[in-house]
């Protein structure tokens, strides 16, 4: 088992291989108001603003991540989407509460909050509390193809929400990069983790379009099964999950993070332009008869 220290991908293949978590679904059970497809993976309030508590079908398992993409918003509602975890059993509940907050709460073992773009961050014992007032931004946030939280590395390409095509895409898809548009804005992705702790306790994590809000909650049960929560509420409609894979299958994967980490940034940084070369000279193209000798690579640093 990985240090805590030691960031390893979910089924990252150091030591024994982690099967890579099977995809996640709405569990059959919800509010009232909630109608799920057919396929477990939208799921839309079709009246009021209530009654729209949603629970991930199978618990998460350490690591893996809840994601969901804001489909559809509802005007004349006060209040967004909430999103926790919780170690109720779906399946066990005589009734599915109106509310998450306070509701599912008040019956224990349950971490929700409301999205906010300061999410709700617990400072370490010891550690000043200056330190849960806001996430801290490194500058490598759209360079890095991987967001780490503790000890876990998760592909950062699909945590992000994007745009719909369109003429302007291009521009409303580095907004979503940047993280600078309301956290619950259409098309943002919302997602939640559990991360183990060496005391057998777990830390409860929320990322909004690649950025990790930081530990929303500690001393969760990392023994017992965590359900994902996701409340549609109010002025948010409809939501639909997105699946991730947690290892990088190929090298287009990371030559594609790496040059949107290149393009995407707010000020241009040329240097890591010099490793271009090689993130292209790492792609099977010459299977598709093309031939890196084609490609003009420009010294820009100087």
């Amino acid at each position: 088992m990985a240090a805590v220290s030691d960031p390893v991908g979910l089924g990252a293949p150091r030591g024994p291989a982690r099967p890579e978590p099977p995809p996640t679904r709405f569990h059959p059970v919800h509010g009232a108001n909630i109608r799920v497809d057919l396929s477990g993976t939208r799921a839309t309030r079709v009246e009021s603003f209530a009654h729209g508590v949603c629970f991930s079908r199978e618990p998460l398992a350490p690591g893996q991540v809840f994601l969901v993409e804001i489909e559809e918003k509802e005007l004349g509602w006060c209040g967004h989407l909430r999103l926790g975890l919780t170690a109720l059993d779906p399946a066990s509940l005589a009734a599915v509460p109106e509310f998450s907050l306070p509701d599912l709460v008040s019956l224990g073992h349950t971490w929700v909050f409301a999205i906010t773009r300061h999410h709700n961050r617990v400072p370490r014992e010891g550690r000043p509390e200056a330190e849960a007032l806001a996430p801290s931004r490194p500058p490598a946030l759209l360079v890095e193809p991987y967001l780490c939280i503790e000890q876990f590395r998760i592909p950062r390409d699909r945590l992000v929400g994007r745009s719909r095509p369109g003429l302007y895409s291009h521009l409303l898809d580095q907004l979503y990069e940047l993280n600078v548009l309301p956290p619950t804005a259409r098309r943002s992705r919302l997602g939640v983790l559990f991360c183990p702790r060496p005391d057998g306790t777990a830390d409860m994590h929320i990322v909004i379009n690649g950025e990790d809000m930081g530990p929303s909650a500690r001393g969760l049960p990392a023994a017992q099964p965590l359900y994902a929560v996701v409340d549609v509420f109010a002025s948010t409609k409809s939501v639909r999950l997105i699946q991730l894979e947690y290892g990088c299958k190929n090298t287009g994967v990371g030559c594609h993070a790496f040059l949107q980490g290149i393009f995407l940034t707010q000020r241009w940084n040329l240097q890591p332009l010099q490793l271009l070369r090689w993130q292209v000279d790492s792609l099977p193209l010459n299977r598709l008869g093309i031939h890196t000798s084609e490609f003009t690579f420009y010294d820009f640093s100087r």
